[in-house]
């Protein structure tokens, strides 16, 4: 398994394309490989894992996510059949089921594969960037380690702020002649019988949440950022601290549906923000004694077994559940605490609330930025992928087609490499 050699040229045998190495891809890709199949995953950032690796914990065990990743790339390592292109790309899909042309292009990472993350590079850096992996909570320095469990290991730099060869700290600093600033991108193309989309999902711009604060009060945050707030390896250090003035957040207000059923941005439900809510609420529990959680909701969605979890989290007298959407969400200029305005629908009374953290709980949305691929692969009227099994080779799998939770990504997707196989 290599990460940047090997171009897959030459007859289709079988072999799997798989567009995106979050959970789902990566499942598609070792239920495939370990059959026998050769397999190619593509992904555009820098390391694999997709929102699953950016996760505190799942619902409804609360357990790390770290652990199955760790063994999924521990499978995905020994094995020979899969080759890994990360910071690529797919420009263009030819041909059809069991004999597809797909032309890739690798962007550079400027850091080669002799890297050991040894960070003596990041030490001499001169310039900051807002880190995306935590959702812009911290910064790291224009070369840096995507995240501390990052696959590959290994540093990348981001060019759009790197001063280039103008400053070259990091190519002295460099003991293993790892940095090339110089490098170029490839493009290469690769013979496949099938095409799997593992494209995911994205959270929305919450800034277009114009009454909810997002973007104009920096203690009104987004469901995926409290993740990483709450995660051991995350900004804080696993601290629920306020971002205006890092103090500890002793009462936190969920907002649900921010955004969702709602005409004005989009009408669908994600279906697992429910949980995610209920997940965090915990996390604000576990954070001290004296901590409260109130979520403000319309429904909560806790069908089967995950109503036990449910029950299990609202039966904490400091976890209140307010019926009832927010309508707006205001800000003391001077200490930063916000005040939630909601209706009680169960009491007709109009309420008032007063959170150190406001946290939005803003849905999934199907990513964007992809090539339009060959087929007439159907989208539904939210711009996920239909599951069609009509389309000649190429499958979409786990939130590419809706949103869902991990559980029913890793499902689905080997229920999707079964398929796949069979072009």
């Amino acid at each position: 398994m290599a990460d940047t050699e090997d171009n897959a040229q030459g007859s289709a045998n079988g072999r799997l394309l798989i567009i995106g190495g979050g959970i789902s891809g990566m499942t598609v890709a070792l239920e495939a490989a370990e059959t026998g199949r050769e397999v190619v995953l593509v992904e555009r950032s820098a390391y694999l894992g997709g929102r699953v690796v950016q996760s505190n914990q799942y619902f409804p065990k609360l357990c790390p996510p770290s652990c199955g990743l760790e063994i999924n790339l521990k499978r995905l390592r020994a094995n020979p059949r899969i080759r890994v292109y990360t910071l690529a790309e797919v420009e263009k899909v030819a041909g059809g089921k069991g004999n597809f042309e797909i032309t890739v292009r690798q962007n550079p990472r400027f850091v080669n594969e002799k890297c050991t993350a040894c960070d003596d590079c990041t030490a001499v850096c001169p310039v900051e960037r807002d880190n995306p992996f935590n959702y812009g909570l911290d910064k790291t320095k224009a070369i840096y380690q995507p995240h501390q469990r990052s696959f590959p290991l290994r540093h990348v730099i981001d060019m759009t702020v790197c001063q280039g060869k103008d400053c070259n700290k990091c190519v002295a600093a460099c003991k293993y002649d790892a940095i090339e600033l110089d490098m170029q991108p490839r493009t290469f193309t690769v013979q496949a019988a099938s095409v799997v989309i593992a494209t995911g999902w994205q959270p929305p711009d919450a800034t277009k949440l114009e009454k909810l604060g997002f973007g104009q009060y920096p203690n009104v945050i987004t469901n995926v950022m409290m993740e990483r707030l709450a995660a051991p390896d995350g900004p804080t250090g696993g601290k629920l601290l306020r971002p205006s003035d890092g103090h500890p957040a002793k009462k936190v207000a969920f907002v649900q549906c921010a955004g969702s059923r709602d005409e004005n941005h989009y009408p669908y439900c994600s279906g697992v923000c429910c949980l995610a809510s209920l997940k965090q609420a915990t996390y604000v529990r576990e954070s001290g004694a004296d901590a409260e959680a109130r979520i403000f909701y319309i429904d909560v969605r806790a069908t089967g077994r995950l109503e036990d979890f449910f029950t299990r989290v609202s039966s904490d007298e400091k976890v209140s559940l307010n019926k009832g959407k927010v309508a707006n969400i205001e800000e003391d200029p001077t200490t930063h605490n916000l005040f939630v305005e909601a209706e009680d629908t169960l009491s007709g009374r109009k309420l008032r609330e007063e959170a150190d953290l406001v946290v939005l709980a803003t849905g999934m949305t199907p990513c964007d930025g992809l090539p339009e691929l060959p087929l007439n692969v159907p989208r539904d009227d939210y711009g996920f992928f239909v599951d069609d099994d009509s389309r000649n080779g190429i499958y979409a799998v786990g939130c590419a087609k809706k949103p869902v939770d991990v559980a029913t990504c890793v499902r689905d997707a080997t229920g999707v490499a079964l398929k796949a196989m069979q072009a």
